[in-house]
């Protein structure tokens, strides 16, 4: 076995698991569940079966990640947070399968907050920021800071989760990552 199972959890097979990646206590990979290197999967976290999560993503305690629900690399998703795949659950009509959930794809590097709700058939994209206890109702661009519930975007991070300050011609610098960017149409961009 290339990767960490503590003796609490459960893998389900077939499955697929990359190297480096730890998988703590009480913890549940179900079937069909494709996962990359280096993740980390803190104390009772649900990986539903199908769901693809890249290399170097960190989901942090007691988090479900339902089917139809796809994390690119490096996606941080914090304690408690919240993915849906159902619009309108009822129990008594019961839409049982994956022909019912709607797709969220949450993009490379991005991070969703302690106890935040994706709500599904949404986009978050690439380095975006939801804050906690917010609740994301619709797709979120790249570098996005969003707060709130709804989420409303009220600021820009780079790559590396820093507050973005941009001159008058609308280019900011982060140290962090050394990276430039640009704030176009409300939308920003590497450069």
């Amino acid at each position: 076995m290339k990767y960490f199972k503590h003796e609490s959890a459960y893998v389900d097979e077939p499955s697929e698991i990359g190297e480096g990646t730890k998988i703590w206590h009480f913890s549940h990979i179900q079937s069909g569940a494709r996962i990359g290197k280096n993740c980390v999967f803190g104390q009772n976290v649900n990986v539903g079966n199908n769901v693809t999560i890249g290399n170097t993503c960190k989901i942090q305690n007691n988090v479900s990640v339902y089917e139809g629900v796809t994390l690119e690399d490096y996606v941080f998703c914090g304690p408690s947070m919240v993915f849906t795949n159902i619009l309108d659950p009822r129990c008594k009509y019961p839409q049982v399968g994956s022909k019912f959930y709607k797709e969220t794809l949450v993009k490379e590097g991005a991070s969703l907050g302690a106890n935040c709700t994706i709500v599904c058939g949404n986009t978050i994209g690439r380095h975006a920021m939801v804050g906690a206890g917010s609740v994301v109702t619709k797709d979120i661009p790249d570098f996005a800071l969003v707060v709130g519930v709804p989420a409303k975007i009220v600021g820009w991070v780079s790559e590396a989760g820093k507050i973005l300050e941009f001159n008058d011609e609308g280019y900011a610098f982060c140290k962090k990552s050394n990276k430039n960017y640009k704030l176009v149409n409300n939308r920003v961009e590497e450069v």
